[in-house]
């Protein structure tokens, strides 16, 4: 047998492909854990009293980049196994986007800190009760724009007003996008009330990975349509 037959033979089977995944998972998840240990310091050491939300949403600022590096890296990895590097792409999406990310990232977090003290003291207020159904509402909204911006950013080099209307625009252009992460987004508010922040962390790189498999649609009309 020719040693080109055997190179090309060598990890097609499905057991090196299984492995290089959980290769990869792995790996990614230990890098998002990394990223984001300020965040989850910050979050077990706050109590949960109304009076925190505007810290707790500050703690999260380090969520956003780690998010959008694990997409860039999940959507780059290789199919070679030979050529196995989710660490060094990673860290390229981290750096690279890390900027754009946390300028979508950063006035949602702050929007929704508004909506968490608002709901908070919403007796105190004397508002009808279908005003914090609305906020509520306007809330998951925003964090299903906010999805659709997180990938656009970590995947393409748009201008922070296109990736704003772009994400506002796939909201109803790619309704099965939008119901998968809104399933998503109950996935992990279940997770965090019935367990912890602690809980969803662990499972933050099959978020980033589910979150980009739901963006399929959105991506591939990006890139026929807005890329070329």
């Amino acid at each position: 047998m020719s040693e080109t037959a055997t190179a090309k033979r060598f990890g097609e089977g499905v057991l090196s492909r299984a492995a290089a995944l959980i290769y990869t998972l792995l790996t990614i998840e230990l890098l998002l854990l990394v990223s984001i240990v300020p965040s989850l310091a910050g979050l077990v050491l706050l109590d949960r009293d109304a009076g925190n939300v505007p810290l707790a949403a500050a703690c999260l600022l380090p969520v956003g980049p780690a998010l959008s590096a694990a997409v860039y890296a999940l959507r780059r990895r290789s199919r070679d196994l030979a050529d196995l590097r989710p660490a060094a792409a990673f860290w390229q999406g981290y750096k690279a986007n890390v900027r754009g990310v946390l300028k979508i990232w950063t006035p949602w977090l702050a929007w929704l800190a508004v909506v968490g003290v608002s709901l908070a003291n919403f007796g105190a207020a004397g508002l009808p009760g279908w005003w914090a159904a609305l906020l509520v509402v306007v809330a998951v909204a925003a964090t299903l724009w906010v999805a659709n911006a997180l990938v656009i950013t970590s995947l393409y080099e748009f201008r922070t007003a296109d990736v704003a209307r772009l994400a506002s625009y796939f909201l109803a252009r790619t309704p099965g996008v939008t119901l998968g992460n809104l399933c998503l987004l109950v996935l992990a508010g279940g997770v965090t009330l019935v367990a912890s922040e602690a809980a969803l962390a662990l499972l933050a790189f099959a978020m980033a990975a589910a979150l980009l498999r739901n963006s399929r649609p959105m991506i591939a009309e990006i890139e026929e349509r807005f890329t070329r």
